[in-house]
């Protein structure tokens, strides 16, 4: 729907709905005669008018992250699911916590494995609802559309009559919330007829559909306040249906009135939704774009900036990013440290919350480097779940031992304004938390690592721990100065020759490089090579011609006859053993397969019977191999001149 859409449904909605609740059965108008009903019509559809084009224009557009143009909310809007009340926080231990991370694979698990219900079908089924969610989770969004839903009235997918009023609970001091005035004052302004004794009419025949939105914004010193005020209107005007939304840190469960829901995390099809609904222009649509994003976001190398995607505000950092260049950043950790620098300062700076006392002492740089820190040593001890208790003493230790931290501050009061206003700490279950995205929680890993100057134990104790593997291309990306990434990928080399620590190993790696060498595949020397010790290992006798036919293809061998071992081949196929005849018969002919196999390979049978330890020594050597080719690309800086000495002696072994 159009925005003049929107507008002309809106009008007709309102005008008839009060029209309905002022005016009685008797023809009275609040209790008076005096009055021309085609008039009151007329002014009322003007009054209509310009309420719709004022809530439009307030809350029916999204201009968020530096964005140079807003965006109509009806164009991208993707529609929200929630939890049920029994399933916030519904973990009991850090155990539970971790055995769901451990099943899911990244930080996400509230959303997985619970049921999630529609949030249009939650907000119609609750007369009193209060929307809980992560800074970003898009609550102020969802309350915002409802309204626009309602003012669709028959149009809409809201489908209780109500006139929509949104509230921005920051915005108020303290005492001064008075929801009655609010409606009044508005319909002053739009030019509504007795807009004291209509808006009555409408609070007591239960007409609104108050939206009350950000409570986690109240400061604290008006907090309490604001809640009673709130549950005051609730009691009195108990007919009506209210909508609220509070960050899930910050939330007491002060509202017994109303329904818990928590926001949950965007799944694919959502994310898919919203990019097709980002890149709706023209030109977009004819070259693809949305997809061409969608696509890409798939890809191995960014499935960490696809975690971010499941949050609402990063998957529009993330669109924002795409549309700029058409691509993501190589560099991953320039896209990361940008993604935490949003939930640091820029979005609190958006929602105007950095007014606590807090952050008049904790800067931003600071802040980084503790919560760096807290990242390290939980990622080092494979903790990924605090308990409340360790994160304080934590805190109150980095603030103890920093002699520019200032002295004043709380670890519990640090915590919880991390927890509230940033949401880079997240409260999991009751006093637990972990960081809002595993991706955040390596990046600060990795900025810890580049800091403190820690490239040589990150290599020495994890360059083949598959969990590490996001922190080195991280910190590969992070490594600053003329040398850039040069360190971290000679000690990279240097310990991947340490796998190769057996006399076959060795020999295997010997025959792949002389086997290979100035072949005519088109192949780069370590590719070759690896093929080579595949083809050597490989056990699956029963596709040896077809293995034969590809590799003569690849032309990575320079001496091999392939076409003398194809014919070879075939002809044994007619002397292939049947299952019923006895085992010797069977046990022969693999050995003669073997034999010809090896014998065209030039290779002696026995150095490629490698051990299980052999094995996993291989796999670890060629892990470590490409893991450095992914550091590499992914580093801002490399010296050319090491890089090509690397690639030269990459896969030889060293006497």
């Amino acid at each position: 729907m159009t925005g003049l859409d929107l507008i002309a449904a809106a009008t007709a909605g309102l005008t008839g709905l009060i029209t309905k609740t002022i005016v009685d059965t008797g023809g009275k108008l609040l209790g008076r005669y005096d009055f021309d009903l085609n008039q009151l019509r007329h002014q009322l559809q003007g009054a209509s008018r310009e309420y719709a084009q004022r809530y439009n224009n307030r809350h029916g557009s999204l201009k968020v992250l530096g964005m140079r143009e807003p965006v109509a909310l009806e164009s991208i809007y993707t529609a929200v699911r929630f939890l049920q009340n029994q399933d916030i926080l519904n973990f009991v231990s850090p155990e539970a916590l971790e055995k769901s991370f451990r099943q899911d694979g990244r930080i996400r698990f509230r959303s997985q494995k619970c049921e999630k219900l529609w949030g249009i079908d939650v907000a119609n089924s609750t007369k009193r609802l209060m929307v809980l969610g992560e800074p970003g989770a898009g609550k102020s969004t969802f309350l915002r559309r409802m309204g626009l839903e309602a003012l669709k009235g028959k149009q809409g997918k809201y489908r209780h009559e109500c006139l929509p009023i949104f509230l921005e609970l920051k915005s108020f001091d303290a005492g001064t919330l008075d929801i009655e005035q609010e409606i009044i004052k508005e319909f002053r302004y739009c030019g509504y007829p007795y807009p004291e004794e209509s808006t009555q009419r409408l609070l007591k025949e239960g007409k609104l559909l108050v939206l009350l939105d950000g409570l986690d914004e109240v400061p604290s010193d008006r907090l309490n306040t604001t809640i009673t005020q709130i549950q005051n209107v609730v009691d009195q005007y108990d007919k009506n249906r209210f909508i609220a939304s509070c960050r899930t840190a910050a939330y007491r469960h002060n509202f017994h009135r109303f329904t818990d829901v928590a926001m949950a995390d965007f799944d694919d099809e959502q994310i898919e939704h919203f990019i097709n609904n980002w890149f709706q222009s023209e030109e977009d649509k004819a070259i693809g774009t949305a997809q061409n994003c969608w696509e890409i976001l798939q890809k191995r190398e960014n499935e960490a900036a696809k975690e971010l995607a499941h949050t609402p505000l990063l998957l529009t950092f993330l669109c924002l990013t795409y549309d700029r260049s058409q691509t993501f950043p190589e560099n991953r950790s320039v896209l990361y440290r940008k993604a935490l620098r949003i939930l640091l300062e820029e979005w609190a700076a958006e929602k105007r919350i950095l007014r606590d006392a807090i952050y008049q002492g904790l800067n931003t740089e600071l802040e980084e480097v503790l919560l760096s820190e807290i990242a390290h040593d939980g990622f080092e001890q494979d903790q990924l779940f605090f308990p409340q208790r360790e994160l304080v003493g934590q805190i109150k230790r980095f603030l103890a031992s920093n002699l520019n931290a200032p002295t004043h501050l709380d670890g519990e009061a640090v915590l919880s304004a991390i927890a509230i206003q940033q949401g880079i700490l997240v409260e999991r279950a009751e006093d637990i938390y972990s960081f809002s995205h595993l991706t955040l929680q390596e990046y600060l890993t990795a900025q810890y690592i580049v800091d403190n100057q820690q490239i040589q134990p990150l290599v020495a104790n994890y360059l083949i721990d598959e969990r590490w593997r996001e922190v080195f291309l991280l910190v590969a990306g992070l490594m600053p100065g003329r040398k850039g990434a040069d360190d971290l990928l000679l000690l990279t080399e240097q310990q991947t020759q340490t796998y190769i620590n057996t006399p076959k190993l060795r020999t295997l790696l010997k025959w792949s490089d002389a086997a290979t060498a100035d072949s005519d595949g088109d192949y780069k020397p370590a590719a070759k090579q690896v093929a080579a010790i595949f083809l050597a290992l490989d056990r699956a006798l029963d596709r040896a011609l077809d293995l034969a036919r590809e590799f003569a293809k690849l032309k990575i061998f320079k001496s091999v006859d392939f076409s003398a071992l194809i014919a070879q081949l075939e002809a044994l196929k007619s002397e292939v053993p049947t299952d019923d005849q006895p085992v010797e018969v069977r046990r022969a002919f693999v050995d003669r397969l073997l034999q010809l196999w090896f014998n065209a390979l030039d290779l002696d049978p026995d150095v490629a019977k490698l051990s299980e330890d052999e094995i996993t020594a291989l796999n670890n050597y060629f892990y470590a191999n490409e893991l450095m080719v992914r550091c590499k690309e992914a580093a801002m800086r490399v010296s050319p001149q090491i890089w090509a000495e690397i690639d030269e002696r990459m896969l030889t072994v060293r006497e």
